[in-house]
């Protein structure tokens, strides 16, 4: 061991585990001092132990890589862009997933052997709990750009090292990506590695922008800068918008700028809610528009920002729009009347049915999970199989593992005469669906995890294990992340389970509210019709229990109901008691128009054209019967 290393390990002792002081020359700032304190407390990581770099096998790296490789296509042009400007400085491009596994590397080959000893490299596992502090592990720790440089390093082996990373985010603000530049040698001076933080964090913009508008290529993107003469071509904020107006995107620079705005998140936010301008208005931030004449305010602070509006390709027929519908697999197709958020995530997974990767399916409860699960085992090869559905919150911890991976004879006090086959061996070759995964004893989750990774199960009481062929779909309404945190749930079972996320939105978000109550109304028979004013308050109610609620509803009001006609009276009390909708004094027609642009977020172009009418008929429906937007009506 070099004198180097020693003195730096007595550092991390010192600093970390017992709090003393130490050399100037050898005390890191903050950050760095924070993250060998996690390191010593919180990953037990010992920095005497010297130990070589983790590289996981090809296997296991192309599960990483499955996992987002749409999003590496696009971020593969950053990296070889970027290893243009820094390979004759000796460093090589490493991007990681979320988890700090490297899924992409650039190098000079002539160095191979090298880098991969030291852990530069293509699989090389870089999160904190296992390398340490270093640029990509603390880069995902902290959500911050950062150098690790030579003596910030925690384990002893990497202190040659200077890395250099910055996070890359999802559109929706999740952490997606690290992008990272390191040297095996470079000058002692950790200001020399100013200039390749700044060159990181550029390209890190540039390929969360990137992939940003593949998410949204169909929908409004508005791009904002303080200057009109770089709105167009270098914006620093980015921000998507569904057909009615309501927030679905941003990247982080917007995320950041809007969130400090309004004070918490603004995704499903209406853009005038956050703008002082209306979404009908867009028109007037278009290309065609001089750039001096688009400046937009931001509502709370006033705040002078140039706009420019790209509006959603248009389609060329209806036909188009049909084609592309025709595409996803009935099962899939079925679950939606043309809701933009739910058709985003139908499509997504439509492209996943018959993939190895794990899917999460989340959401508040009673927005479909099961229905969705199914449709997704309907729609693949795995149909006319098994399709297993646990529920991990109702079976007795004490029970749950001999339900789930079966038991032999006799195995255990209680245990059935002729043992049990377990329900993952008896979903082999359909569909394991787990429901509310986060409730799952941590005992378990240890064995399910071996399910997964091993493909075989060990039932309660056996030697030998019994190999399985299942299509794992999880659920839960729970935040699973904020569970692994506290360690109430596994992050390698998270990252096993969530390759692919897929996010149900609820009842009170959707814009298909007429198209569910129609399906689930045909169900009955006769199925009844719905008056206008029974709408409105379903229009109006907020839907707590989202589809199972709904579903509830119907079932009673269509047991309520006289001659095959819904009206407000059938309806149950429970839904009656809730504040009576606005504007009650109107016509039925009236209040059902006043629910739909409430739900649209007075987007009237929207409204006109759920209701199959021109905008001039709807204007004067809303002016025959007083109906104005809430702005107007307040003198704005």
């Amino acid at each position: 061991m070099e004198l180097r290393q020693r003195e730096h390990i007595h550092a991390v002792m010192a600093l970390a585990g017992e709090g003393r002081p130490v050399a100037d020359a050898l005390t890191p700032d903050a950050i760095i001092r924070e993250s060998w304190a996690r390191c010593v407390h919180e990953y037990r990581l010992d920095p005497t132990r010297m130990q070589e770099a983790v590289i996981l096998p090809h296997q296991r790296v192309r599960e990483h890589q499955e996992r987002i490789e749409e999003f590496l296509r696009i971020a593969r042009h950053g990296l070889e862009a970027l290893y243009q400007q820094v390979a004759g400085m000796g460093y090589c491009v490493l991007l990681t997933d979320a988890r700090g596994i490297t899924v992409d590397f650039l190098g000079d080959l002539q160095l191979d052997a090298t880098l991969r000893k030291a852990g530069l490299y293509l699989g090389s596992d870089w999160s904190e709990h296992c390398a340490g502090t270093c640029g990509v592990g603390t880069a995902i720790a902290t959500g911050q750009a950062l150098t690790v440089h030579q003596g910030d390093h925690f384990d002893a082996t990497h202190i040659p090292l200077t890395c250099t990373a910055a996070p890359v985010f999802d559109p929706l603000g999740r952490l997606n990506a690290i992008l990272d530049i390191s040297a095996l040698t470079s000058p002692q001076a950790k200001s020399s590695q100013h200039l390749a933080l700044q060159l990181v964090k550029v390209f890190a913009n540039r390929v969360e922008d990137a992939n940003f508008l593949r998410w949204f290529r169909h929908d409004w993107v508005l791009k904002l800068h303080r200057s009109h003469e770089f709105v167009e071509i270098s914006p620093d904020h980015l921000i998507a918008l569904d057909a009615a107006g309501r927030i679905v995107g941003h990247n982080r620079a917007a995320q950041l700028m809007l969130e400090a705005e309004h004070g918490s998140t603004v995704l499903g936010l209406p853009f005038e809610q956050l703008f002082n301008a209306r979404f009908d208005d867009l028109g007037r931030f278009l290309r065609a528009m001089p750039g001096d004449r688009r400046a937009v305010t931001l509502a709370a602070s006033g705040r002078v920002l140039f706009l420019h509006a790209v509006p959603p390709p248009a389609r060329s027929a209806p036909a188009a729009a049909l084609a592309a519908d025709a595409a996803l697999p009935p099962p899939l197709a079925a679950l939606s009347g043309g809701d933009p958020l739910l058709d985003r995530q139908i499509r997504r997974a439509a492209r996943l049915v018959d993939s190895p990767v794990s899917l999460l399916v989340t959401g508040e409860t009673g927005t479909g999970k099961e229905y969705f699960a199914k449709a997704l085992h309907e729609a693949s090869q795995r149909r006319g199989k098994p399709f297993v559905a646990v529920n991990c919150a109702a079976i007795p911890e004490t029970l749950i593992e001999s339900e789930l991976f079966g038991h032999l004879p006799g195995s255990f006090s209680g245990a059935a005469a002729k043992g049990k086959r377990g329900l993952v061996a008896e979903a082999h070759g359909g569909t394991l669906f787990l429901d509310e995964i986060g409730d799952m004893p941590l005992a378990l989750q240890a064995r399910l995890l071996r399910v997964l990774a091993e493909r075989e199960v060990l039932p309660v009481g056996a030697t030998r294990a019994l190999p399985v062929d299942v299509r794992v779909i999880a659920a839960t309404h729970a935040d699973l992340t904020a569970r692994v945190r506290e360690g109430r749930f596994r992050d390698d079972l998270y990252y096993r389970l969530a390759g692919a996320v897929i996010v149900l939105p609820p009842l009170r978000e959707r814009h298909d509210l007429a198209w569910l109550v129609q399906t689930m109304l045909a169900g009955h028979a006769p199925p009844p019709q719905l008056a206008a004013d029974a709408e409105a308050w379903l229009r109006a109610h907020r839907w707590p229990g989202n589809l199972r609620e709904l579903r509830n509803v119907l079932d009673y009001a269509a047991a309520m109901c006289r001659d095959g006609r819904i009206t407000a009276a059938d309806l149950p009390d429970a839904l009656l008691a809730g504040a009576e909708p606005a504007h009650a004094g109107l016509p039925p027609e009236a209040q059902l128009l006043l629910q739909y642009l409430r739900a649209a977020r007075w987007n009237v172009s929207a409204v006109a054209h759920q209701m199959g009418l021109s905008r001039m008929t709807l204007y004067r429906r809303m002016k025959r019967w007083h109906i104005e937007p809430p702005n107007r009506r307040d003198g704005d």
